[in-house]
């Protein structure tokens, strides 16, 4: 399966602000951001420079990618199921985003980052409604349950990140019993519940040139 491979903290300094993809990495003062607050590469700390509208939104669309752990082409086959669904484009797109079940395994805090629940789920780690599911990009409904194996809930990096999620807290759309290191899948989440940072508009806009 292709993976994207690129450093991840290469891939955070390119779009400019954490991308949360290095666990618990992302809240130390060890975070390359907070450290080098500027784009990887030998002219990365030139200044100035101005986007265009097609550059600007190219940039939100790979910072979109990034954040989720997806590529391109599983990208647009997302983005045109969130065209044929009724409401918004773009909140239709966040919405099948986070219900891939590598990512509502991470809002749980099976893992510390997607690619440490990817993992996880890739490696028959994750249960949905009582069945083995290791399929990341599988699409979870509201209501779902969601639980680790025995095996996988023993380990020690899924006790640590449960724990450090459970104590940041956890997203209203999901429920989570953090011993049992199950939770349910309440529902989508609403615009208004996922980070501000993100413009899926500039997505639309440039899936609609």
């Amino acid at each position: 399966m292709a993976r994207n491979l690129d450093p991840k903290c290469r891939q955070c300094r390119r779009e400019g602000e954490k991308l949360f993809l290095k666990a618990e990495k992302c809240f130390t003062d060890k975070c390359s951001v907070d450290r080098r607050a500027y784009a990887p590469g030998q002219h990365g700390q030139k200044s100035g420079q101005r986007l265009s509208g097609f550059g600007t939104q190219l940039r939100e669309k790979q910072k979109i990618r990034r954040i989720y752990g997806i590529l391109e082409r599983q990208f647009r086959r997302i983005f045109a199921s969130a065209e044929g669904r009724k409401g918004q484009t773009g909140e239709n797109l966040l919405q099948l985003l986070e219900g891939r079940l590598d990512t509502v395994a991470y809002r749980m805090g099976f893992g510390g980052s997607r690619s440490e629940s990817r993992q996880l789920v890739r490696h028959n780690g994750v249960l949905v409604n009582g069945k083995r599911v290791n399929i990341p990009s599988y699409s979870v409904r509201p209501g779902d349950v969601v639980q680790m194996t025995d095996t996988a809930r023993a380990q020690l990096r899924t006790k640590a990140a449960i724990e450090a999620a459970e104590a940041r807290g956890f997203p209203e759309w999901i429920e989570v019993d953090a011993k049992a290191g199950k939770g349910v899948f309440k529902a989508y989440p609403q615009r208004s519940e996922l980070p501000a940072t993100i413009n899926e508009g500039l997505v639309v806009e440039l899936y609609s040139r």
